[in-house]
């Protein structure tokens, strides 16, 4: 049986170029998209009522963070396209054992993500309309968005980049609005600067508030690098990824920055309201009729497209890892399309028995699901950043071509090791922070020992580089 690149089975003898490929412009504005989520919508709202106006130094050092880890991203994936993404990098790096548990951590991320997701839309939704049972919602939004993964990558795209594009719309109609609402169009008098100095000043809360607000903010930025798995099934890989990555910069300073500098200009940073929802503050203020129900729309939208983006990644992760020999052997079965159709329907199967759980105990399972993820995604920068370390050193001795190039390398990724260590030593300094952190350690060792295992079971050595 022939392997393609994107780490799915050409069955059939069907060239890997023959798949059903995303086009250029649906991975950019999956790049695009992944940015914009909850952590924004929401998230922002907490950052700013734990920093006040200083939140906004929270964002520029995770936003440089996020940006140094998906150029090291964007390298190796250039270099070499893989559905497999990090998993298969670390694996060359660092080992099979290390790339078993990295790709694993990061399935059942998403697995968890996936069903919290499919469950926070229907309870947004019935919250401000109750039209149907919060499960049966999440079943319909589950049965329709696991059809869409079915279609085919290209189709799959094609969702994704409407979901995507109708996030930035709302994001670019808010700042547009922001900025009218600042300048005294909307509302009279001009809102100015003076709540970023009143109310407290700059810093309300001292540093330690920043420290906080950076904790809520690095999280946010989970799902970004779902870029690098979709590259795979992407025409022309390193010229798109290339581009994608190059939005990363702009988007992150409009998008995020603009966002967050209009809120705690436009409201005053310790208004109930701003905590609770902050783009609905801004359009009060500025006397948007609906505001509430609009966002709550946007918010909706912007889970579903993430919920979308995070099954087409758990099912290729998943589709990776078999073809790899680390899962069995069936999740690399694909039917038309070249559709990993066991990989996407293992994937959702999770979040199909959180509907019958949600059905018996209603809201206490998707507070559970909340506290199960939040902090893999350091596990999934901690592995980039060595791996991208390796593989770059080992590219320069060997004279290999790179189709792209992190500048500043390797300082870069020293500052974003150091940085990443700081989160995590803030991190252990809140109770809720320390137990994901601690328990998704725990899961990462458990892992790597299983990924050991199973290593010297395959025949394999689990700590030197693979060919993977």
């Amino acid at each position: 049986m022939a392997v393609a690149a994107t780490g799915i089975p050409a069955e059939s003898g069907e060239p890997a170029m023959d798949k059903p490929r995303m086009k250029g412009r649906h991975l950019v504005m999956m790049s695009l998209g992944s940015a914009i989520g909850t952590g924004l919508f929401v998230g922002s709202g907490k950052g700013v009522a734990a920093a006040g106006p200083a939140t906004l130094v929270a964002y520029i050092v995770a936003g440089l963070l996020v940006i140094a880890i998906m150029y090291m991203l964007g390298e190796m994936v250039a270099a070499h396209p893989d559905s497999g993404a990090f998993s298969v990098y670390t694996s060359r790096a660092m080992g099979s054992a290390a790339g078993f548990a990295m790709g694993w951590v990061w399935w059942i991320e998403l697995v968890v993500v996936v069903a919290a997701e499919a469950i926070a839309a229907a309870s947004t939704l019935v919250a401000m309309w109750p039209i149907a049972p919060v499960w049966l919602l999440t079943l319909i939004f589950l049965v329709v968005l696991t059809a869409i993964n079915l279609l085919g990558a290209d189709r799959f795209g094609e969702f994704e980049f409407w979901f995507a594009l109708l996030k930035v719309v709302a994001v670019v109609v808010f700042l547009t609005i922001g900025v009218l609402l600042i300048c005294g169009v909307l509302a009279a008098p001009a809102a100015g600067t003076s709540n970023l100095v009143g109310h407290g000043g700059f810093l309300p809360n001292g540093w330690s508030g920043v420290a906080t607000a950076l904790l809520l903010v690095a999280f946010s930025f989970g799902g970004i690098e779902i870029m690098a798995v979709a590259a795979a099934e992407t025409e022309d890989p390193a010229h798109n990824v290339s581009r994608a990555v190059r939005t990363i910069v702009w988007r992150i300073l409009v998008f995020y920055m603009g966002s967050v500098a209009i809120m705690v200009i436009a409201v005053p940073w310790d208004d109930p309201e701003l905590g609770a929802s902050p783009f609905v503050a801004v359009l009060n203020r500025a006397g948007i009729p609906a505001a509430s129900e609009v966002m709550t729309l946007v918010i909706v939208l912007a889970l579903l497209s993430s919920l979308n983006a995070n099954l087409y990644g758990a099912a290729r992760m998943l589709g990776s890892l078999a073809e790899r020999g680390m899962a069995p052997r069936v999740a690399m079965r694909t039917r038309g399309r070249s559709v990993p159709t066991v990989a996407v329907l293992a994937s959702v199967a999770f979040g199909f028995c959180c509907v019958l759980a949600t059905f018996e105990w209603g809201d206490a399972v998707l507070g559970t699901l909340l506290n199960i993820v939040g902090s893999t995604i350091i596990v999934t920068y901690f592995f980039t950043i060595c791996s991208h370390y390796v593989l770059r050193r080992r590219a320069e001795k060997e004279g290999a071509p790179l189709p792209m190039r992190l500048k500043g390398f390797p300082v870069v990724n020293w500052a974003a090791m150091i940085l990443l260590i700081g989160i995590v030593v803030l991190g252990m300094f809140s109770p809720d922070v320390r137990a994901q952190l601690m328990s998704t350690g725990a899961l990462v060792v458990i892992l790597y020992v299983i990924g050991v295992g199973w290593s010297h079971h395959a025949g394999r050595s689990p700590f030197h580089p693979t060919t993977d």
